[in-house]
């Protein structure tokens, strides 16, 4: 079997980014599908939403604690470790910093929406954190990368179970995503690997 990243080397920047939406919106349509199936409303997750301003506050810091261990984690680690065939390099290298704002936000809403709101709802916690981690397939080659993605994922999802709100873990999935990309955009990340070294 051909291994993703190279699959990727022979997509454009353009076709990545167009194979993401794509890979997002049919997260997003089994969302809205199960939830029908499942809760009998096609929108069901959306009520799982609330406008919570301390729930709001403790999605943006459980992100930024995540962005925080994980730079210290490229601080201390071999680079090696956190080789995913160059993906999230191609994915958010030549992205303005706006796009990768919209970016996030459809990655953190669409993963969200199925995994959170429709999937833990309705078969637990542990069966769609661990779901969710599977997903990733491309880490599964990087023991580090996995593990750590597997982390996150029960990390999400006990925030969802803590706060019961869907915006939380949007909110935080979100921020991972946008600083992450952000730093990989201007190159901050080789630049802390530098100063460990």
């Amino acid at each position: 079997m051909t291994k993703q990243s190279e699959i990727i080397k022979h997509l454009s920047d353009r076709e990545l980014v167009l194979n993401l939406y794509i890979t997002q919106f049919i997260m997003l349509l089994a969302a809205l599908i199960l939830s029908r199936f499942i809760f009998g409303s096609w929108l069901y997750p959306l009520t799982l939403i609330s406008w919570n301003l301390n729930h709001l506050l403790i999605g943006v810091g459980a992100g930024l604690l995540i962005v925080v261990i994980e730079l210290a984690a490229v601080r201390y680690l071999p680079k090696s470790w956190f080789d995913d065939g160059g993906i999230n390099e191609r994915m958010f290298k030549n992205r303005s910093p706006f796009h990768i704002v919209f970016l996030s936000f459809v990655i953190g809403f669409s993963e969200e929406l199925l995994f959170r709101g429709v999937l833990q709802t309705s078969i637990g916690f542990i069966p769609a954190s661990l779901i969710f981690a599977l997903i990733h397939f491309r880490y599964l080659d990087n023991f580090f990368l996995f593990s750590f993605t597997v982390g996150m994922s029960f990390f999400l999802g006990y925030l969802f179970l803590v706060t019961g709100n869907l915006l939380t873990v949007i909110l935080c999935h979100m921020v991972i995503d946008m600083v992450l990309g952000w730093f990989i955009r201007y190159g901050l990340l080789d630049k802390i690997r530098k100063t460990a070294m």
